[in-house]
Formats: C-alpha cells, sequence, structure tokens
C-alpha cells in the first residue's frame, strides 16, 4: 500500500492558494524562493509555507503588484521589487483591530544604542535577512556597530591572532573542535564600522546581510572567497 499524503501538503498544483500560484509565476519568470521571501521581506520558509501550510493570504496583493512590476513594467531590481510588495502589504491585527506583532525574533536596540542579533547556519543560508533590521535602525540612529563571524579555519588569510586581520581587538579568538574559528571586527574600543555603511552594502546586497559580510572580508583581505560563513553575531552601540 502507498503511502498516505500528508495531509497539509496539496496532492495536485491545482490545490494551490493564491499565494503559491503568484510564487510560481515569480519563479517562472526567474526568480527562486529565496528571491520571493527577500522581496515581502520575511524568512524563506514562510513561502515554503504557502505551499505546504496554505500560507500567505496577507501577501496576495503584494504579490499581485509585484508581478504585475515584472510582467508588465519590466521591473527586475529586487530592492524596487521589495519597495513595491512593501506599499502593498497588509500587517495582521488582532481580534481587538490592533496591529498584530511579527512572528520574529526580537531584535531590540536599546536607548544606549545597545542591540545584538545573531544567526546561525539555516539563517545565514537564506541571506541573515533577520539581521537586516538591526543594520537598518542601526544606520537611522547613527549608531556604530562590530560583527563575529565563524567558519572554517583554513578560510581566514591571517594566522590567529593577528593584528592585521582585527588590530586593537583584545578579544581572544575562539578555536572549536570542528577546526573553525571565531573571529570579531570592530569594538567599541576601536570605533567600530559605520552602521550607515554596512546597511549601503546590505542594500547593494539585495538585503542578503550574509553576502554583505562576507564581501567586506573579502575586500579587505580577510577571508578566501570561497569561505563559507557559518555563524554571524552583529553588535551595536552608541558612539560617544
Amino acid at each position: 500500500m502507498p503511502p498516505r499524503p500528508h495531509r497539509n501538503q496539496p496532492s495536485k498544483r491545482a490545490q494551490l492558494n493564491e499565494a503559491a500560484r503568484l510564487a510560481d509565476r515569480l519563479q517562472q519568470a526567474g526568480y527562486t524562493k529565496r528571491d520571493i521571501a527577500r522581496i515581502i521581506d520575511r524568512d524563506p520558509s514562510l513561502v515554503s509555507q504557502f505551499y505546504t501550510c496554505n500560507k500567505g493570504a496577507a501577501f496576495v496583493p503584494a504579490l499581485q503588484q509585484v508581478l504585475t512590476a515584472v510582467e508588465t513594467g519590466g521591473i527586475t531590481d529586487l530592492p524596487e521589487l521589495t519597495a513595491i510588495a512593501a506599499r502593498h502589504t497588509k500587517r495582521r491585527t488582532t481580534a481587538s483591530g490592533a496591529r498584530a506583532r511579527v512572528r520574529t525574533r526580537a531584535l531590540l536596540i536599546t536607548p544606549t544604542g545597545s542591540g545584538t542579533g545573531r544567526v546561525g547556519a539555516q539563517a545565514i543560508a537564506s541571506g541573515s535577512s533577520r539581521l537586516r533590521p538591526l543594520i537598518a535602525e542601526a544606520a537611522r540612529q547613527g549608531l556604530r556597530l562590530a560583527f563575529t563571524v565563524r567558519l572554517a579555519k583554513t578560510g581566514y588569510l591571517h594566522p590567529s591572532g593577528s593584528r592585521t586581520d582585527s588590530p586593537g581587538i583584545r578579544r581572544d579568538v575562539i578555536q572549536r573542535a570542528d577546526h573553525t574559528e571565531e573571529r570579531s571586527y570592530g569594538s567599541a574600543q576601536t570605533g567600530g564600522h559605520d552602521a550607515a555603511d554596512f546597511a549601503r552594502r546590505v542594500d547593494a546586497a539585495g538585503g542578503d546581510v550574509t553576502a554583505a559580510v562576507h564581501q567586506w572580508l573579502v575586500d579587505t583581505g580577510r577571508i578566501r572567497p570561497d569561505a563559507h560563513i557559518l555563524h554571524l553575531e552583529v553588535r551595536t552601540w552608541r558612539p560617544r
């Protein structure tokens, strides 16, 4: 006897909801599920749930406008499509009519400018999108930022503890049993990095925080181009 299909998985394409059908048409136009997730500013797992869990009704107007922009207007730039989607995405409301909170891990910046966001392998593979609001808000407030990355030891170009790699950081390199290392770049003592500059880098990378950090590390001669980031942490603070 063949296995019974899961209840939440449509057996035929005709049973797809409107969000999934629109996502299909965008994929036919050359966009991936990851691209669609960036356009609606959500995690790629949500796009997959259009197909498996019948979700996405709230994004139908935005996806319709994006599809029109692609098919009729000839717009292909992800940031521009993201802006179009944002104008047509309505927040969920509670039973009392208040705006519901977005179901995502909170990224809080305190009045002193202190904020931290961390992502692991799964989020990194999808562009570390949950860190983008933290960086954008840090840029808006004129904050400084630093970040810590973990990757294979062979991915770094400088030896552990090299002042060329991360000058002035009084923090030991964390070496792990799986032959990876964590290294920090920027601190309050050294002044860190301009959050606005990093926000621009993230925008230039189509919202992909992982790619923006990776490109900075490559451009500044710290890691090999084929190195893969396994862990990423971003910290912010207010300059004195």
